[in-house]
């Protein structure tokens, strides 16, 4: 039987979110929201595309977010009380109940479902991260079966799993490893090929 894992995905609300991409916006708020959104279908949208992904739910309490998610047929499971990444992240996991669960960032507008789903077999089972494309942040972090997730994000997170035990892998993964935070980061991801969501929220980039 497949090792199926289900994907807990933090979702900001879309006027915290994605902060320093304002200038490929312009500046403008709609834009900006639209964008951010963009990311996150795009992202979830290929997870539930992978072979060896059983379910996605993202954890956000922005209702346009929600409501979108659920048009994907994505549940949104409300921010816990406790702020931080990392509280999101055990809230969803333990509102999944799963006997695997994994986090995954919301920024990968190019994520490629082949390459995540090769990502997940290359864990072999194990407690494993994959590391952002400067080798210091995390994109997807699993937990071994039946284990905790124990998330560490945030700056170093790379090094942070890797202390806590968690095996790093590392593969011909350029899209799960290019998450977006700056322009530059977009613009690789435009090489990667962007999803249509992202695509369709900038048009001024695609045509």
């Amino acid at each position: 039987m497949r090792d199926e894992v289900d994907l807990v995905v933090p979702v900001k609300t879309l006027d915290r979110a994605k902060t320093r991409l304002t200038s490929a916006t312009g500046g403008d708020p709609v834009s900006h929201a639209a964008l951010a959104l963009a990311l996150a279908m795009d992202t979830v949208s290929a997870a539930l595309a992978t072979p060896g992904v059983r379910r996605v739910v993202t954890v956000t309490s922005d209702p346009a977010v929600a409501a979108e998610m659920a048009a994907l047929g994505v549940e949104a499971i409300p921010e816990p009380a406790e702020p931080g990444l990392n509280e999101a992240l055990m809230h969803g996991a333990r509102a999944l109940r799963s006997n695997r669960v994994g986090a995954l960032q919301a920024d990968l507008p190019a994520l490629k479902p082949g390459e995540l789903q090769a990502a997940l077999e290359a864990a072999a089972g194990r407690r494993a991260f994959v590391p952002d494309r400067q080798g210091t942040g995390t994109t997807l972090l699993l937990a071994a079966p039946g284990g905790e997730l124990d998330p560490r994000f945030g700056v170093g997170s790379a090094g942070h799993h890797r202390i806590s035990g968690a095996i790093a892998l590392f593969g011909p993964w350029p899209s799960l490893r290019c998450d977006v935070d700056t322009e530059e980061d977009l613009r690789l991801a435009l090489t990667l090929g962007l999803g249509v969501h992202t695509a369709n929220a900038l048009p001024a980039w695609t045509t």
